[in-house]
């Protein structure tokens, strides 16, 4: 009986507050659901980079005639010289820094060019214009600094280049957008709270009269705040509930309707089960600032 009172007097609440109760819910469903967005980026993000870490490569540049690196004085690398790069980097000392390396010729350089840049550059490009090319696969893509620093300055060798280093300001912008997406989901997330804490006082002066009377009758503090804490959570609820919908649609058909057939470079994204384990967290987020900004505000004006 008193749990069907309460909830009679949360939805009578609700009913007499319906245009904040609307504000309420549709600012939780906009912070909510750019909380959502910024972990979800930030997981796509992480899926990147592991992937892209995995395959990313050092390559080691051997000298062309015409190069102009110190290390480059006898114009073209001799034999010699590419045989003791291969001995180095296939030798014991980086056995475990080291999973496989390739080499790759100028003639397939060459022609790896015109694959990728079409026949047309034929009669741009010559093979001698390209360099020999040890390409190196780490054991740790973060030990790259071992062949970097290694192999830097030496004979034969005009430069050493991290494949990732092209990726990192990639990397570094969206990690930037993640921030301004959790920024501006932290101000909505505020605005929420206010919302609800106004919320809850409107709706307890709408009914001081009935409070006077439910204290005169020796109801207990919890019994009356339940009702008001109960009406911030249902509306936060709702927020949540629909934020987790334009996640899941967001995931389903942004990225995985779309996205996926747009951008060919990357080949992981996030998915569903990735939407499921956002969902939860952003619902319980949502309902525990609701629970925790209703109470702090009926305490207060009961206190009044």
């Amino acid at each position: 009986m008193r749990v069907r009172l309460v909830l009679g007097e949360a939805l009578t609440g609700l009913r007499r507050n319906a245009s904040m109760v609307i504000s309420v819910v549709l600012v939780t469903f906009v912070s909510l659901t750019f909380v959502g967005a910024a972990i979800l980026m930030q997981m796509q993000i992480v899926k990147m980079q592991g992937y892209w870490a995995e395959r990313a490569q050092v390559a080691v540049f051997m000298c062309r005639d015409d190069s102009d690196a110190t290390t480059c004085g006898d114009g073209v690398a001799t034999e010699e010289q590419v045989a003791a790069v291969a001995e180095r980097l296939e030798g014991p000392a980086l056995d475990g820094v080291v999973r496989s390396v390739r080499f790759e010729t100028r003639d397939e350089a060459y022609q790896n060019v015109l694959d990728l840049m079409g026949e047309d550059y034929a009669s741009f490009i010559t093979p001698e214009q390209l360099n020999e090319t040890f390409w190196v696969n780490l054991v740790d893509p973060s030990q790259t600094d071992v062949i970097t620093e290694g192999f830097t300055g030496v004979e034969g060798v005009e430069e050493v280049t991290d494949q990732m280093e092209y990726l990192d300001p990639l990397f570094s912008a969206l990690t930037i957008a993640t921030y301004i997406a959790v920024g501006i989901a932290g101000l909505m997330l505020v605005a929420a709270v206010l919302l609800i804490a106004t919320t809850i006082r409107l709706s307890a002066y709408a009914r001081r009269r009935e409070l006077g009377i439910m204290r005169l009758v020796g109801a207990s503090n919890r019994f009356i705040q339940t009702p008001f804490i109960l009406e911030g959570v249902f509306a936060a609820l709702l927020g949540s509930a629909l934020a987790s919908v334009a996640i899941w649609l967001g995931v389903r058909f942004g990225v995985q309707g779309y996205l996926t057939d747009q951008i060919d470079f990357v080949t992981t994204w996030i998915d569903a089960s990735d939407a499921l384990v956002v969902i939860p967290v952003i619902v319980g987020l949502g309902l525990v600032l609701a629970a925790l900004s209703a109470s702090f505000a009926i305490r207060r004006w009961l206190r009044t």
